[in-house]
């Protein structure tokens, strides 16, 4: 797991196998795992939404999912 900054917000990426971006992964309810809830990824979405925030779905360097947050605003 790594966490880094972007000029307008921050990323957060893994090494794991990835994720397709099939555009059903930030949808409640949709999971790949048997046993899998299927919220994890839809709250991040809707607390993005909540606060403005555009949330991409890529790869990342090490083949895994990277999940970029930006239009965040830093307080001083």
């Amino acid at each position: 797991m790594t966490v880094g900054a972007l000029d307008q917000g921050f990323y957060v990426a893994d090494d794991g196998s990835g994720v397709d971006d099939d555009g059903a992964v930030f949808e409640m309810g949709h999971s790949t795992a048997d046993d899998g809830t299927g919220i994890g990824l839809a709250i991040v979405a809707q607390i993005a939404d909540a606060h403005g925030w555009q949330l991409d779905l890529t790869e990342s360097a090490d083949g895994g999912a990277r999940f970029e947050l930006s239009g965040v605003s830093l307080r001083d």
